[in-house]
């Protein structure tokens, strides 16, 4: 995985392996050998090749594009989970990878957003709705007096 996430990661950034080599303080060799699977970087390597990429150390080395509709491994802090079904009734089911990531249990509270152009987006509601009535205060001018 890491030697097809390494690839991947360079192709798409449209960097050579010399200027990956230059970047991360070895020799176009070392990149090549990396690619090819002969050898791995040591941490250091690995986590500069990370920030390189901006993608997650965990991500870099262990990411399966297969797992996820094929797509390549997604900068760091952004998830793909996979495609849900929705129910008759509209139900969905979240990812358990999703679910843990983000605390979800049972019982715990979401704010569905919508934008007619960009689709939904699920949001946990603690603070959520705090901040969106502060916002609401502010416009009516009700905010904080100085």
């Amino acid at each position: 995985m890491f030697r097809d996430n390494l690839t991947a990661l360079r192709k798409m950034k449209r960097l050579t392996q010399e200027e990956v080599a230059e970047q991360v303080g070895v020799t176009r060799q070392a990149v090549a050998k990396w690619e090819s699977g002969e050898t791995v970087p040591d941490l250091d390597r690995c986590k500069r090749l990370a920030e390189l990429f901006d993608v997650s150390l965990d991500d870099l080395a262990n990411y399966e594009a297969g797992e996820n509709l094929g797509l390549g491994v997604p900068p760091k802090g952004k998830h793909l989970f996979g495609v849900v079904t929705v129910g008759e009734k509209g139900q969905i089911v979240i990812p358990a990878k999703a679910r843990k990531l983000f605390g979800i249990t049972p019982g715990s509270l979401l704010v569905v957003l919508g934008d007619e152009a960009q689709g939904l987006a699920l949001v946990k509601s603690e603070g959520f709705l705090e901040i969106a009535e502060q916002i609401s205060k502010l416009a009516r001018g009700e905010g904080p007096k100085e």
